[in-house]
């Protein structure tokens, strides 16, 4: 029989997957805000497409945590809620404590360095009381562990999850939830852990300043 093309599904794919990046930029640098609606003719008039992959890319996002939606009422910006805000926070921590003590061993020197510094940069801006900024900041500090651990299957993972588990951070009540003081050393002892080459003590590290119970 003859074989069907496969060429116009792979552009409607790629059309799609344009669609879901400039909105889900949208969302994450605060152009879309939480609990704005999001009307299908206001999407096609500013992103200049068909309303076949924007809903497409709505229903990913929806998946993905950063939309929410209701058949015939409504879609709009997901809104974090303190209520979400512990179980996001301790959900990324066993999610990332795997990627770290995978990526570890695995960066390059500059990597290592990179991470050292962003880590630095981090702490940095918890002592200056920054900590609501850190959140919004979240997903791409935690993708700086992905490229490089190795795991192809991980990768997805964290790809399909951390945007809408880091925008859950994003709450006034975090300060209270995730205390500065309990994190920062934590977060440090990563910094030293990844300096050090040491995935077992970063993976630790990573565990326990995302507020995980201690392993016997």
């Amino acid at each position: 029989m003859p074989v069907p093309s496969t060429q116009p599904a792979a552009e409607r794919k790629l059309l799609r997957d344009t669609v879901q990046d400039k909105i889900r930029n949208a969302i994450m640098d605060g152009t879309l805000e939480p609990g704005e609606r999001l009307n299908d003719d206001d999407l096609i008039a500013w992103l200049g497409v068909s309303r076949t992959p924007i809903r497409e890319a709505l229903a990913e996002l929806a998946r993905a945590g950063l939309v929410e939606m209701a058949p015939n009422r409504y879609t709009k910006v997901a809104a974090p809620s303190a209520a979400e805000l512990l179980d996001a926070y301790q959900t990324l921590g066993v999610i990332y404590g795997g990627v770290v003590r995978l990526a570890v061993p695995r960066f390059t020197d500059a990597e290592r360095r990179a991470v050292v510094r962003t880590l630095d940069d981090v702490l940095a801006r918890l002592d200056d009381g920054q900590q609501a900024a850190v959140a919004r900041d979240g997903a791409d500090i935690y993708s700086m562990w992905v490229e490089a651990c190795g795991n192809a299957a991980l990768a997805r993972l964290c790809r399909s999850t951390t945007d809408g588990l880091a925008f859950k951070l994003r709450v006034p009540e975090i300060a209270e939830v995730v205390p500065t003081e309990v994190v920062a050393p934590r977060i440090r002892e990563l910094r030293d852990a990844v300096a050090a080459a040491d995935p077992i003590a970063a993976e630790l590290a990573m565990e326990a300043a995302h507020l995980l119970p201690a392993r016997s």
